[in-house]
């Protein structure tokens, strides 16, 4: 394995026509994505492509040129899921290159709708939403005035093709099956590259696995919704499932859209069900009294007190807290206090 530098894009040759870019985020602690480069007989696949920034494009572009090639020669885009991290630069790429674009059917409902819903019904919806998890009113105020801005990531690029799970791409000259791992997002998906690893490692193959899997990151589980749908869904439930079924998968080697590539995916995955299961349990801890949403997210363990996390990752925090409520509901091991409004939830004794 070489390291290579490209203008300011750090490159990594990982062996078997496998390279990363790691494309910045900008003001985000997760620092970059990694951008994978597969070689297929017809050119350059990307699986993602990052940021939609100025900065965020130089980057790939300088990445791409110490691959070897460049982003006009690009075959095709394989986004894991619709976030702009992820997604951001789909569009960009297809139009310096006529690449097609593939994404998960789930994800590309949820980019259409993005694109033609308008700011204002996602700000309404957003107010509604938190007002029903009990959020105070000033939170809530400046969904209604003051903070009616263009979202990012409203306008991402709508895909050209449906990534089926379980089938393999067409990808000439290679075989990579796309791993339907729902959670994340609701059409997140896992690349799994058959292919003998070029280290020679045990295993079957390597696993693009986007934000599924990573290897010290417990990956954000929200709620990911219609404001025209109520169904309930449980994507938490929905993430263990699919953890699970890339634990049986046992890959040699994860490469992972954030951090580094590494080993033991059956490991990190016991990690991360062990994880949801200790929180699960702590909730049920904190609602020995009935508490809403709100304030059951305030009281929840994050990686800083509630007081320092910033307005809009307050929202991310409560959509956790609401997917991990929704869990325990299902299961039998909570339920919501008849009559109460806003609604709160209680532990089934």
């Amino acid at each position: 394995m070489t390291d290579s530098r490209g203008g300011s894009a750090a490159v990594r040759d990982l062996g078997g026509g496998v390279r990363s870019v790691a494309v910045p985020i900008p003001d985000n602690p997760l620092g970059y994505t990694l951008v994978y480069v597969v070689d297929t007989d017809r050119g350059p696949v990307l699986v993602d492509t990052g940021w939609d920034d100025p900065g965020s494009w130089d980057v790939l572009v300088a990445g791409l040129a110490a691959c070897g090639t460049g982003v006009g020669e690009v075959h095709g885009v394989v986004i894991t899921h619709h976030h702009p991290d992820h997604h951001g630069l789909s569009g960009r790429v297809r139009e310096a290159s006529g690449a097609w674009v593939a994404l998960h059917a789930a994800d590309a409902a949820i980019v259409r709708r993005s694109r033609e819903t308008r700011p204002e019904r996602w700000f309404t919806y957003m107010a509604a939403k938190l007002t029903a998890a009990g959020a105070p009113e000033e939170h809530v105020a400046p969904l209604r005035g003051g903070r009616r801005r263009s979202l990012p990531g409203l306008s991402p690029a709508l895909p050209d093709r449906e990534i089926v799970p379980g089938e393999l791409l067409d990808l000439p000259g290679r075989r990579i099956r796309a791993i339907w791992t729902p959670g994340h997002t609701p059409g997140h998906v896992c690349l799994h590259l058959e292919e003998e690893h070029p280290g020679g490692l045990p295993g079957h193959g390597r696993l693009f696995s986007g934000d599924h899997l990573l290897p010290e990151i417990t990956p954000h589980i929200g709620l990911y919704e219609d404001p025209d749908d109520a169904t309930v869904t449980d994507p938490l439930g929905d993430y263990l499932d699919s953890l699970e079924r890339v634990g049986r998968l046992a890959p040699a080697e994860v490469l992972p859209a954030h951090q580094h590539a590494f080993t033991d995916a059956g490991g990190r995955v016991r990690e991360l069900l062990a994880h949801h299961e200790d929180r699960l349990t702590d909730l049920l801890a904190l609602l020995r009294e009935p508490l809403t949403p709100w304030e059951l997210a305030t009281r929840m363990e994050w990686n800083r007190p509630w007081e320092q996390i910033p307005y809009g990752s307050r929202n991310i925090a409560v959509s956790e807290a609401e997917a991990h409520l929704r869990r325990l509901v299902k299961l039998g091991r909570a339920e919501p206090v008849p009559n109460s409004e806003p609604v709160t939830y209680v532990a089934v004794r």
